[in-house]
């Protein structure tokens, strides 16, 4: 085994602060310690989860520097009561460990419907113990599917298949006792639902039960009702849509992928003072009927006519004798699961920044942001009045609404008035990608206060921040987390405007790593995954979108993609290092394996991956020049780079879980492709076939060439950079070309490469006003006129992926993959393309890790925040280590750091946990820092 130098470094560091404290432990007793953020299954005081063995996690706040938890008590109690008198389900005891992330429940069988609450108490090296944190609770679903006693329900209305019907609506009075406790309402649908009890919207959630492999199951979610609900007569109220289950579905306009009849699950549970239960189900007594939401389609918009509202349906004195029947039957072989992922909400609004008029005579509302969601509308009209909006991302180059790029998807909605005062219109079942919306049919002179922008997306908690002196960087930034939250909408999808919107697998595998640092994607990504192992082929073969809606489309050999169907190994691998989530690769692990050996059977005995459907890298730079007509990279070495990178990921995987055979074994299939790969497609001097940015940037990235020829590589792909003078890459070689420059120290290219401003490049978009990231790099060519609109998205994530580099470069911010989840990090910042300061955070599961650095005045400057109960490894650039002052004082005479060291013309030093401010005279900037290791020359002396 190698001696692995920087770990054994690490568990000396750790254990001399924990040693040092610890002695001193009476200095410390005044210390204050805390706990806070506690979490379960990352979220806070979730109901309706069915885990069976929650798992914990919670962050430690410290006074003192260095502090690392070493031990920990968790209790478990039915009520806070119970926490407080000791009557305790399960007490771990005082567990000596430094463990604060995914502690497992280990107590009693949990049970359906009941709420659990926890508390935690920790210690730490400085002698200090925490008082009990304050109570958190999780709350169980129904865990077996007996404890369903309500009946899955179909509307008997007539209705045309072969197109968007009216909405249905579902009622049903019941009757309550007094002394009601709490109530639990569990719901979901084949199709959308939106549900009303007595008068009120339940929830704010939209678009549930959400979209999965239908074929396999369907989520549920949990509602608490207990406000809502009285004594006496109750009426609980069911909107449904067509939504993914029934609507128009990818370009080719197809309907009915999963049903053609919409369908309602419902059961209220209420719990009386006296512990007795009441269920309420949906079942034959119910009725059903249509209303104003004659039209609903997720691509296609919503029509609402307010005149055939039926005021007062949900409430239990409406007279619904003209309502017709339901229909009860049986529940599908698909399993229900509660919904994992964060819900869908209105997250944001925001107001249009002005009205236009264009030169064809439409008024447009410009709303200064490509935003997702739709428009809140205030209006007062005579009964009849019909407005329409129609939703666009950009204006033409005469300042016209353009809405080609949409493909057929129509992205209209209407609102017929029913001229009884001001109206409210915000639509149900339907969203828009848009900056622009042109107005028809108001009354009057249109006015920026009668709307407002509704952002919708999946509650993703933002995480990470990035800000540089450059505007245009800080505006690249705006741009990426704005394509996110774009395309965070339950799935993770390419766009979220035209006749797609759907779950490719290639735009969330590149884009993963941006992601995580923005926002904390853990359950979000952990949800899709399911999904996409559930619709992954016999074979191994993974879909290109998941839910895998193509195959509902009759087409035939969509899986399998080089660098798309590889998210199901990258993916799960990156949620570990990001959140240091072991069970994740566990859940995943048989999907992971079987992908990879999908693609083992394709190679064949020569380890080359050459055959099946796949897209090469994607969208990279093309001309129409005869000599070259663009940078294309042969598909079989992309091919063959992410069999090579999906094995060594999951020979990785199975030494994390300890499968020593499987790990053997893909080791040493690894080597066959590696040598294979060597073969086929590089010369002795280092050469690649294709001589591209893609091809040595993915031969780089993914370690594929001998130590002797990676300086030639690395050399050419430079020269390649100079001799263009800008980037070349599609979807595969862009979020890794930038990396590998500055690891091979070519950070000056790198710098070149991201500070462009002409096409291609990431700001070529932001100087045509972008504000989210573009599908092409010149959706908008410099002429002003538009890309093909068959494929041209002004909001698509992939070429945003830059965002890594950007936060783990520029801002510093390194994941130490022998210490995932940011338990150890590297702060690496490198200054440089003409910045005179930047600053990254990121708020990972300990806590708040934050780098900034600035040059003023001749003194660089760079400021480090760590978390308690994890460490970091500085790296200071350009500096000297008789220099340095911390907090005013020299390296050695300042608390939580260890071995400070020069290392070529950097300061490296170890420290704890607390804030550090670092100060030294400044370097000049116009020169790239020291050739540097794959994990940013912080892992090995």
């Amino acid at each position: 085994m190698r001696f692995d130098s920087h770990r054994f470094r690490l568990m000396l560091f750790v254990l001399f602060v924990i040693v040092l404290f610890s002695c001193a432990s009476g200095s410390f007793a005044a210390t204050a310690l805390n706990v806070t953020r506690l979490r379960c299954e990352y979220k806070t005081n979730p109901i309706g989860i069915d885990v069976f063995s929650p798992r914990l996690s919670w962050e430690l706040v410290s006074s003192e520097r260095a502090t690392i938890q070493t031990a920990y008590q968790l209790q478990v109690a039915a009520s806070v009561k119970d926490l407080t008198t000791h009557k305790l389900l399960w007490d771990s005891g005082k567990k000596n460990s430094d463990v604060s992330i995914h502690v497992a429940y280990e107590g009693p069988a949990l049970q359906s419907g009941k709420r659990y609450y926890w508390r935690v108490q920790v210690w730490d090296n400085h002698g200090t113990s925490s008082f009990s944190s304050e109570p958190a609770f999780w709350e169980m679903g129904l865990l077996q599917p007996s404890e369903w006693k309500a009946r899955w329900i179909r509307p008997n209305l007539q209705e045309d298949p072969e197109k968007s019907n009216p909405s249905p609506m579902l009622r049903r009075v019941f009757a309550l006792q007094k002394n009601i406790a709490y109530a639990r309402l569990y719901a979901s649908a084949m199709g959308l639902y939106e549900l009303e009890l007595n008068g009120k919207r339940v929830g704010e959630q939209y678009f549930t039960p959400g979209w999965t492999a239908y074929d396999f199951r369907y989520q549920y979610q949990t509602y608490d009702v207990t406000s809502q609900l009285k004594p006496g007569n109750n009426c609980l109220g069911a909107y449904l849509g067509d939504g993914w289950f029934r609507g128009n579905l990818t370009w080719d306009s197809k309907r009915n992928f999963y049903g053609t009849k919409l369908a309602l699950l419902a059961q209220l549970v209420v719990t009386y003072k006296n512990g007795l239960q009441e269920i309420v189900g949906t079942d034959d007594t119910w009725k059903a009927s249509t209303g104003p939401i004659v039209m609903s389609d997720i691509y296609n918009g919503e029509t609402y006519d307010a005149r055939l509202e039926r005021t007062g349906w949900s409430e239990p004195s409406y007279d619904d004798k003209d309502w017709t029947s339901v229909s009860v039957f049986d529940a599908p072989k698909a399993k229900l699961v509660a919904a994992a992922g964060p819900p869908v909400q209105a997250i944001q609004e925001i107001k249009p920044v002005k009205i236009i008029r264009t030169p064809q005579g439409d008024t447009v509302l410009d709303m200064g942001q490509n935003m997702v969601g739709w428009l809140r509308v205030r209006v007062s009209a005579s009964a009849g009045t019909a407005i329409t909006l129609r939703h666009a991302e950009v204006l033409d180059s005469k300042g016209n609404l353009y809405t080609e790029n949409l493909r057929s998807a129509k992205q209209t909605d209407r609102y017929i008035t029913n001229g009884k005062g001001v109206e409210i219109f915000e639509p149900h079942f339907t969203f828009q990608g848009f900056r622009y919306a042109a107005v028809d049919g108001w009354p009057g002179e249109v006015s920026l206060n009668d709307f407002t922008g509704i952002v919708v997306h999946s509650a993703v908690e933002p995480t990470g921040t990035f800000e540089s002196s450059n505007a245009m960087l800080n505006q690249l930034q705006h741009n990426i987390a704005w394509g996110q939250k774009g395309n965070f909408l339950d799935v993770p999808t390419d766009c979220p405007q035209r006749d797609e919107r759907l779950g490719w697998t290639g735009d969330a595998q590149v884009f993963a790593p941006t992601a995580m640092f923005l926002h904390d994607s853990a359950a979000f990504y952990e949800k899709w995954l399911k999904d996409l192992a559930l619709d992954q082929e016999d074979d191994g073969a993974v879909p290109f979108v998941v839910p895998n809606a193509l195959s509902h489309a009759t087409r035939k050999g969509e899986a399998g993609a080089a660098g798309w169907a590889d998210a199901a190994v990258v993916i799960p691998w990156n949620l570990y290092l990001a959140y240091g989530d072991r069970r994740v690769l566990e859940e995943q692990y048989p999907s992971m394996k079987a992908w990879v050996e999908y693609i083992r059977q394709q190679a064949g005995s020569r380890y080359l991956w050459n055959t099946g459907a796949t897209f090469g890298d994607w969208l990279a730079f093309a001309t129409d020049e005869a000599d070259y007509p663009g940078a294309t990279t042969d598909k079989d070495l992309v091919q063959t780079a992410y069999f090579a990178r999906s094995t060594d990921l999951l020979q990785r995987t199975a030494a994390v879980l300890g499968k020593e055979e499987d790990a053997k074994f893909y080791a040493d299939l690894l080597d066959h492709i590696w040598l294979a790969f060597q073969q086929e497609f590089v010369t002795p001097n280092g050469r690649l076939a294709s001589n591209t940015q893609t091809a040595y940037a993915l031969a780089l990235a993914f370690d594929l060439l001998p130590e002797a020829q990676r300086k030639e590589a690395a050399a050419r792909l430079a020269a390649d950079v100079h001799s263009f003078g800008h980037i070349t890459t599609g979807f595969l070689g862009t979020p890794l070309i930038c990396r590998v420059l500055s690891d091979y120290g070519y950070l000056d290219e790198a710098y070149t490469l991201l500070n462009r401003k002409e096409y291609p490049s990431w700001l070529y978009p932001i100087t045509k006003g972008a504000t989210t990231i573009w599908e092409r790099w010149d959706g908008i060519k410099p002429d002003g006129s538009f890309q093909n609109s068959s494929m041209n998205s002004f909001n698509h994530y992939a070429y945003g992926a830059i965002g890594d580099w950007m936060y783990r470069v520029i801002g510093g911010i390194e994941i130490d993959p022998e210490n995932p989840g940011y338990k150890h990090t590297f702060v690496a910042p490198q200054p440089g393309g003409g910045l005179d300061w930047a600053r990254a955070s990121l708020h990972s599961v300990y806590g708040e890790v934050s780098s900034s650095w600035e040059v003023k005045s001749g003194k660089m400057m760079v400021r480090v925040v760590v978390p308690a109960n994890s460490t970091a490894t500085i790296r200071l650039p350009h500096a000297k280590l008789d220099e340095v002052m911390e907090d005013g004082t020299s390296l050695g005479s300042s608390s939580g750091i260890m071995h400070p060291r020069q290392k070529e013309d950097a300061v490296l030093l170890d420290v704890g946990s607390g804030s550090y401010v670092f100060e030294y005279v400044a370097p000049s900037l116009s020169q790239p820092l020291p050739s540097q290791t794959r994990s940013s020359g912080l892992s090995q002396d």
